[in-house]
């Protein structure tokens, strides 16, 4: 079936409604989910298969799954649904065939035979075809052109023409080599990402969600502007655990953004406050977002490399979203949320300690040198063991023996740094049973089994993207297409960095507009990543640079993903809270410029300060130099800071903060010197009063 036909009967647009389908085919659904989730854990716990029969069978399990979900949500007719869920089993068997041959395939790489030449084809329309259904037309007419392009380059003007390729070498290339769709992304998506929406849809069905809320409600609700400031802490503790920013929007928005209009707050600020603190999940450690796990694997770095460059930055632009909402709350004078209403913060920790514990040992796990995936598998199994041990431990009478359990079940649990993962099954395996005879432990079990079926259905979308761009990788690779644009912005950047790096994040926010940010990462780096290390950008900060912009993408108009995701909830305008969410993602904007003329911030290489100061100090001073700029900017935006501001004061503060930014000589004495004439200014005017 084309990308462009249309099921008759079919409900229009992307993505998947929630549920799994009415009677047999729902039920049948349910189990590809269960199926799919085991599959990946196996995989993830035991190895037992090679790489690339792994991505194949990721790859088809998503295609089984995600038309199935089509058929069931989606079909209106019987026809419909059957047409899909045939799709979905043809998917299905381009898994099969890679396992079964696999052999074969080995040895005679580069030489297909027709019935290889029908499958490829076949796997490349059904990825096309679910990326579109999925995630919308604009991430495959993207890859749709790099397609094209790959067929007819060689028609192409200088300097985009190649040599030609036959359609069996690039069928080889996209549906049967490790630069196409079995690439690197896909190979992400299959063992860590996977993995890790696992492990945020157990804690989420653990009440983690609820944790954070009371939480954040106790802490800082009682701060000036209350509600929103509840918002961007329980956004910031979500990005903890969850790297999708649209869907924390929809699933935390539900009850920050009424708060915050009850108490006062434009419907629009509210909305884009919700939006810019989801979005910072992805750049919040230790989990962030797929992309991290993307690009740990693009650089070869272990992935605490990347969390720790991750670290200011993610403080920076949280910081910078409280700091928002208390000007703004200042300037329309909302206050807190009342003391007597407010829980103690500390009450639902002590209530539900146990479920910080997987998040703990994530934490501990991945610092320590293990990899992301059996970092992931242990925090995901450890969960499960304190979900299935609390039936088990309540049906225990006395105190005494209640607390013997649970330290018998962690110190089994925690022998597998020295006994493998083999013990932690078995482990797994008696709670299963012992919760299979109590009520109260069924009821568990039913949880357990929701969480594994609702953690395949959330990582489709992000299945489908790092499949699809594939296409885009591939095209890249075989016809070198991309050293073209790297050798354009290096030109240009010889003598006007700034002026690549502009020209880098305005290709990150327009090629945001219409597709998520893995494949906007992914496409982005393989072409400016080259070409800004060529300009003596340090790698790592090169490519954080392309991550957070393609990130601001959801909140910039005039898509905005993120902010239209709030729109329903906030009932305000999608484009109104964009231009909220814009001013209030300050951090997000500035600081990856920041970061390229001063790496310290991503505690990467020293400058100047670091060899005559040390680098410790070249740190304070930079993370300083940030939060003060930043600071005047929100001023500036705001048009408070003590009190209202004049026009003047917005401009002095705007222009002492961009001073502060540039890296240039003089600019930092100037910066300071603006703050001081402007803070100065503003006490001298405040003691008056």
């Amino acid at each position: 079936m084309t990308a462009a036909a249309e099921v008759p009967g079919e409900t229009p647009g992307e993505g998947l409604p929630p549920g799994w389908g009415e009677g047999g085919a729902g039920r049948a659904a349910f189990a590809i989910a269960l199926a799919f989730s085991a599959f990946q854990i196996w995989v993830a716990a035991f190895g037992a298969l090679p790489s690339q029969v792994t991505r194949a069978m990721h790859v088809g399990f998503l295609l089984l799954l995600g038309f199935a979900l089509i058929g069931n949500l989606k079909a209106r007719s019987r026809r419909g649904r059957a047409l899909f869920w045939t799709l979905g089993l043809l998917g299905f068997g381009t898994g099969l065939y890679h396992w079964i041959f696999y052999a074969d395939l080995i040895r005679r790489a580069g030489f297909l035979t027709p019935a290889d030449m029908v499958v490829g084809a076949a796997l490349i329309a059904l990825v096309f075809e679910a990326a579109r259904r999925l995630l919308g037309w604009p991430l495959a007419i993207i890859a749709g052109i790099f397609l094209v392009y790959a067929l007819f380059g060689n028609h192409f003007p200088a300097p985009f023409i190649h040599r030609g390729y036959g359609i069996d070498q690039l069928i080889d290339t996209f549906a049967f080599g490790t630069e196409g769709i079995y690439g690197t992304p896909i190979y992400v998506s299959a063992s860590y990402i996977f993995i890790f929406v696992l492990f945020a849809a157990f804690l989420e069905k653990a009440g983690m969600i609820a944790l954070f809320n009371d939480f954040a409600l106790g802490l800082v609700g009682g701060w000036r502007g209350g509600p929103a400031q509840v918002c961007v802490l329980s956004s910031a503790l979500m990005g903890t655990i969850s790297g999708s920013g649209v869907a924390n929007v929809v699933a935390s928005g539900q009850f920050t953004i009424p708060l915050m209009k009850r108490f006062g707050f434009r419907a629009e600020f509210a909305g884009g406050v919700e939006a810019t603190s989801s979005m910072g999940g992805q750049i919040m450690p230790p989990v962030m977002g797929a992309v991290a796990f993307i690009m740990a694997e693009t650089l070869d770095l272990p992935y605490a490399e990347i969390v720790k460059a991750a670290l200011i930055p993610a403080a920076l632009y949280f910081g910078a979203c409280f700091w928002m909402v208390y000007l703004e709350s200042g300037k329309f004078g909302l206050r807190g949320l009342p003391r007597a209403e407010l829980p103690n913060p500390w009450d639902p920790i002590r209530k539900h300690w146990p479920l910080v514990l997987p998040l703990a040992m994530l934490v501990y796990l991945l610092f320590a040198g293990y990899t992301p995936i059996f970092a992931g598998t242990m925090g995901l199994a450890l969960t499960a063991v304190l979900i299935l041990g609390m039936p088990l431990a309540a049906a225990i009478g006395p105190l005494a023996f209640r607390l013997v359990f649970w330290l018998a079940l962690g110190l089994a649990a925690a022998s597998f740094l020295r006994w493998g993962v083999g013990l932690l099954a078995l482990v797994i395996a008696a709670l299963v049973i012992g919760c299979a005879f109590l009520r109260g432990g069924r009821a568990t079990l039913r949880l357990c089994v929701d969480a594994l079926a609702e953690g395949a259905k959330n990582a489709l979308p992000v299945g489908a993207a790092c499949a699809i761009v594939g296409i885009v990788i591939g095209t890249l690779t075989l016809t070198g297409i991309a050293s073209t644009f790297i050798g354009a912005i290096i030109a240009i950047g010889e003598k006007h960095l700034f002026l690549s790096l502009l020209l880098t994040m305005l290709t990150c926010l327009v090629l945001g507009m219409g597709i998520p940010t893995i494949p906007n990462y992914i496409i982005t780096s393989s072409i400016a990543g080259p070409a800004l290390l060529a300009l003596d950008v340090p790698l790592l900060v090169s490519h954080m640079f392309i991550f957070y912009f393609g990130i601001m993408a959801d909140l910039t108009p005039p898509v905005a993903l993120a902010a239209f995701a709030a729109a329903p909830i906030a009932k305000a305008s999608g484009m109104r809270i964009a231009g909220q969410a814009t001013k209030l993602a300050v951090a997000g904007y500035v600081v990856p410029f920041m970061a390229v003329f001063a790496p310290a911030l991503m505690l990467q290489q020293g400058g100047a300060i670091s060899a005559s100061l040390g680098y410790p100090v070249e740190v304070v001073y930079v993370v300083l130099k940030a939060c003060l700029g930043i600071g005047l900017w929100g001023a500036a935006v705001v048009g408070f800071l003590v009190g209202r501001l004049a026009l003047w004061e917005r401009l002095v503060a705007a222009g002492a903060a961009a001073s502060l930014i540039l890296a240039l000589p003089l600019t930092d004495e100037l910066g300071f010197g603006l703050a001081a004439v402007l803070l100065g200014w503003q006490w001298w005017r405040r003691s008056r009063a």
